[in-house]
């Protein structure tokens, strides 16, 4: 049983890091943030184990734990406006910071959805297990999603090659 989570922590944990980091912004909240949810996916790991999807199970944990950090900060944290990075010659760091702030930008579920399609690379069907929510609120709050990083990012209002000329996915 112990070995089945060590494996677990050892093939997820890298991809749980990354969308942390995503929906929090923060290298250090995203740590905290995966540590919390292993730390509750240990304690009930013997049941998560005997779902049929526990990554997506230890996903809904790492939301719910976002989300619950998410409101517990917006109340006690006035908000201080845009922050702007200083320029530097890593262009791409500096559009990957400007992203990151802009998915802070997005309401929680919104960003939920836009990391677990983006980031996570989940379908609309698994986006609404996870979230209990319907295909269809996937797909609108993706696409709103989608339509408020793009409004911040005009460059990316172009179609992409990888995207049908019907909008996303």
């Amino acid at each position: 049983m112990e070995t089945d989570f060590d494996a677990f922590v050892a093939a997820r944990s890298a991809a749980l890091f990354r969308g942390a980091l995503v929906l929090t912004g923060n290298r250090d909240t995203a740590e905290d943030l995966v540590q919390e949810t292993l730390e509750r996916a240990c304690r009930k790991w013997r049941a998560i184990s005997a779902k049929d999807a526990p990554d997506a199970y230890v996903r809904r944990i790492m939301v719910n734990l976002a989300n619950d950090r998410w409101r517990r900060f917006r109340r006690t944290v006035p908000d201080s406006g845009d922050r702007v990075a200083p320029g530097d010659e890593y262009g791409q760091v500096d559009s990957r910071d400007q992203l990151v702030r802009a998915l802070q930008q997005l309401p929680m579920r919104m960003r939920t959805v836009v990391v677990l399609r983006y980031f996570h690379d989940l379908s609309d069907t698994e986006i609404a297990v996870d979230l209990d929510i319907s295909p269809s609120t996937v797909r609108s709050q993706l696409a709103r999603g989608i339509e408020k990083l793009r409004s911040q990012f005009p460059a990316l209002s172009d179609p992409s090659p990888r995207q049908p000329q019907g909008g996303i996915r």
